[in-house]
C-alpha cells in the first residue's frame, strides 16, 4: 500500500519473544509486547483519500435555538468542549442513520437516545475526533458504533489481504464480546462482518475470522498485538479507531501496546475514545492520539461514584463476615428477580467461599482469573440469566461486567482497601453496595 515504508511491513521474522532465529546464545529470551512491529513513516500525500464527514444536520435540528439546545444539554448534563460542536439530536430519525440501522433500533423498542449518544452521535458523523468521558451503562457502544457502520459504508469494499476498517480496542475480553454482542446484531442488518479477538481462546478461529476479512474488530491490544506481529491481519486499511474504557486499559498497564498498535494506523484517522474517568494519564493519551477534539461529558464534570447505587459501609472483625454475609443473602434475595455479586480478594478465597454457600443450599458460583474461558463464559450466562443469582468473582474476573437488573454487590476487603467502585454494575432499580471489613486496630 502507498503511503507508508516500514522495515517489516509483513510482520514476519524471528521468534514471537524477541531475539532471531540462530542468534547469540547471550541474547535475551522474551522481548516486550510490539517490539517487532516497526513504526511506520506515513506519507499522507500517497495514502488513499477517504471521507469521514457523512453528517447532515436534520431540519428539525437546525431549527432549534441555542437556547433550546442549552436547556436540552442542561437537563441531559452535558457539557461541551471544543470547536464547531454540532447541536444534539433529541431522536433517532435526526441523526439520518440508514433505514435497515433504523430498523434494529426500532426492534429494540429505544424510546429516545441516551444523553452520551444524542451529542456523540453528531459529534462522530462529522468525522471529528472526540473524547466521551461517562459512566459505564450510558449507551456508549450505540454512540462509536453507529456512526461506525456509515463511515465503513462510504468506504471502499475490502480486498483479499486487508485489514479492519474500524478498530475498537477494549481492555477486558468480557467488555471486547459485550460489544462484538451489539456490532454482530447492526452488522448483519448491514451485511457488514465483525469479530472479537481475545487472549483465553483459541487463536485458530479469530485468525480464520481476520483472513476472510472483517470491517470491524473488537480487540483486547494484547492479542491484537499478537497477530500484528505474526502478519495474521494489518491496520493499513484502519480509518476508524475506538479505545474504549481508555482509563481502565491504562489502569491494567496497556499504554504500551496501545501506543504500538495507534504507530500502525495512518495519522489522518478518525479517533474517538471512551472514559469513565479523565485523570492526566486519560488526557495525555487524548492529546497525543486526537486532533482538535471535541470533549463530552455526561454528568458530574468530576465523576465520582455512581449516583443511582446505595452505599452501605459496615466495618467488622474478620471472624464476622460471613455471618454478616448471610444475613445479607437472606435479606437480598427474598425478592425473586435479585442478582448478588460477592468480590473477594483470592482466588482461594473465591473459590472457598462458593463451596461453603452451595453447601448451605445458595445458588451460587465462583469465577476468577484461573478459571478456562469457557467456564467463565458459561458461569456468566447461567448468572446473566437467574440460574445462578449469586457470583463470587475476584476484581480482575470482573473486569467490564455489565448487567441491567436489580440487585446487590457486596464487597469484602480490608479497610485500608476500600476503594470506591466506577459505576460497572448498571442497575435498572435501586442498587446496594455493601463493604464489610476488620475492624482496625
Amino acid at each position: 500500500m502507498p503511503g507508508y515504508s516500514s522495515e517489516r511491513d509483513r510482520g514476519f521474522g524471528g521468534p514471537r519473544f524477541g531475539g532471531s532465529r540462530g542468534g547469540s546464545l547471550g541474547g535475551k529470551k522474551f522481548g516486550n509486547p510490539g517490539e517487532k512491529l516497526t513504526k511506520k513513516k506515513w506519507n499522507l500525500d500517497e495514502l488513499p483519500k477517504f471521507e469521514k464527514n457523512f453528517y447532515q444536520e436534520h431540519p428539525d435540528v437546525a431549527r432549534r435555538a441555542m437556547q433550546e439546545i442549552e436547556q436540552y444539554r442542561a437537563s441531559k448534563e452535558i457539557t461541551v468542549k471544543g470547536h464547531n460542536c454540532p447541536k444534539p439530536v433529541m431522536n433517532f430519525y435526526e441523526a439520518n442513520f440508514p433505514a435497515n440501522v433504523m430498523e434494529v433500533i426500532q426492534r429494540q423498542n429505544f424510546t429516545e437516545p441516551t444523553a452520551i449518544q444524542a451529542q456523540g452521535w453528531p459529534v462522530a458523523l462529522s468525522g471529528l475526533d472526540m473524547v466521551g468521558v461517562a459512566q459505564t451503562g450510558s449507551g456508549k457502544t450505540l454512540s462509536y458504533l453507529l456512526p461506525a457502520i456509515v463511515h465503513i459504508n462510504h468506504q471502499p469494499f475490502l480486498e483479499r489481504g486487508d485489514g479492519p476498517i474500524c478498530l475498537v480496542l477494549a481492555p477486558t475480553r468480557e467488555l471486547a464480546q459485550q460489544v462484538q454482542q451489539v456490532a454482530a446484531e447492526y452488522g448483519r442488518a448491514c451485511r457488514l462482518k465483525s469479530t472479537c479477538i481475545y487472549g483465553g481462546a483459541p487463536k485458530g478461529p479469530q485468525i480464520r475470522d481476520l483472513e476472510r476479512g472483517v470491517e470491524i474488530c473488537i480487540a483486547t491490544p494484547g492479542r491484537l498485538i499478537d497477530f500484528l506481529e505474526a502478519g495474521k491481519t494489518n491496520l493499513r486499511r484502519c480509518t476508524y479507531l475506538v479505545l474504549d474504557e481508555a482509563d481502565r486499559m491504562l489502569d491494567m498497564g496497556f499504554e504500551p501496546q496501545i501506543r504500538k498498535i495507534v504507530e500502525q494506523i495512518r495519522p489522518d484517522r478518525q479517533t474517538l475514545m471512551w472514559s469513565a474517568t479523565w485523570p492526566k494519564e486519560v488526557r495525555q493519551l487524548a492529546e497525543d492520539f486526537l486532533k482538535e477534539y471535541v470533549h463530552i461529558n455526561i454528568g458530574a464534570l468530576e465523576l465520582s461514584a455512581n449516583h443511582n447505587i446505595l452505599q452501605i459501609v459496615d466495618v467488622c472483625h474478620d471472624v464476622e463476615k460471613d455471618d454478616k454475609l448471610i444475613r445479607l443473602m437472606e435479606e437480598i434475595m427474598s425478592e425473586k428477580e435479585n442478582k448478588t455479586i460477592v468480590f473477594v480478594e483470592t482466588k482461594r478465597r473465591c473459590d472457598d467461599l462458593t463451596r461453603k454457600m452451595r453447601r448451605d443450599g445458595w445458588p451460587a458460583m465462583g469465577i476468577h482469573g484461573d478459571k478456562s474461558q469457557q467456564e467463565r463464559d458459561w458461569v456468566l450466562n447461567e448468572f446473566k440469566h437467574g440460574k445462578a443469582p449469586i457470583l463470587i468473582a475476584t476484581d480482575v474476573a470482573s473486569r467490564g461486567l455489565v448487567f441491567s437488573h436489580k440487585g446487590a454487590v457486596f464487597v469484602a476487603r480490608p479497610r485500608h482497601d476500600y476503594r470506591r467502585t466506577r459505576g460497572g454494575w448498571r442497575s435498572s432499580g435501586s442498587d446496594r453496595l455493601d463493604a464489610s471489613s476488620p475492624v482496625e486496630r
